[in-house]
């Protein structure tokens, strides 16, 4: 019933926006963010973090874009974060420093795939928030994230936090499952 509605409303206001010369367009992905933050949460007994995993992998190549959470045009690294997530209607913060204080602090040792990592920026002595990705795999030491970074890779990539020097920048996990 919840889906027919917001079908029926998507398409009275495309209709609308496009018939209107008064009005702006409104880019079609803004108008599904509106319709989607009205949405309720998965229960978390339905939310399987693979299937978050799967979802962010098929955006792997998409270019980085300062300031962008729009696939078509590439992802910063919270952007992609808050689009993966929203994806799966969980509310998640737009900006790197907002993910330090939403969900649950997590020791590195008790990461689980799905978890956010966060990272200062690229200068590591000056410990404030600045980056960040989600974590794709546990391997006994080794963790590995994925996020859209502005270095070498240039856009959504999986990297090891034993790489470059991440494990410097490391500052938390959270959960905001």
């Amino acid at each position: 019933m919840k889906k027919s509605i917001l079908i029926v409303l998507f398409l009275s206001m495309s209709t609308f926006v496009a018939k209107s010369q008064a009005l702006t367009p409104i880019p079609y992905q803004d108008m599904v963010f509106k319709l989607m933050e009205n949405l309720p949460a998965l229960p978390a007994s339905k939310f399987q973090p693979s299937n978050l995993l799967s979802f962010a992998k098929s955006m792997i190549g998409t270019r980085y874009r300062y300031a962008s959470s729009n696939p078509k045009i590439g992802f910063d690294c919270s952007g992609f974060v808050n689009y993966v997530f929203r994806n799966f209607g969980i509310n998640a913060p737009r900006s790197s420093r907002d993910f330090a204080t939403k969900g649950q602090d997590k020791k590195l040792a008790d990461a689980q795939v799905g978890d956010v990592i966060i990272f200062t920026g690229t200068n590591s002595r000056v410990r404030r928030v600045g980056h960040v990705g989600i974590i794709s795999a546990v391997d006994g030491d080794e963790i590995k994230f994925i996020h859209s970074s502005s270095g070498a890779a240039k856009g959504v990539t999986i990297t090891s936090l034993n790489e470059g020097f991440y494990k410097k920048r490391f500052m938390k996990v959270v959960s905001i499952l």
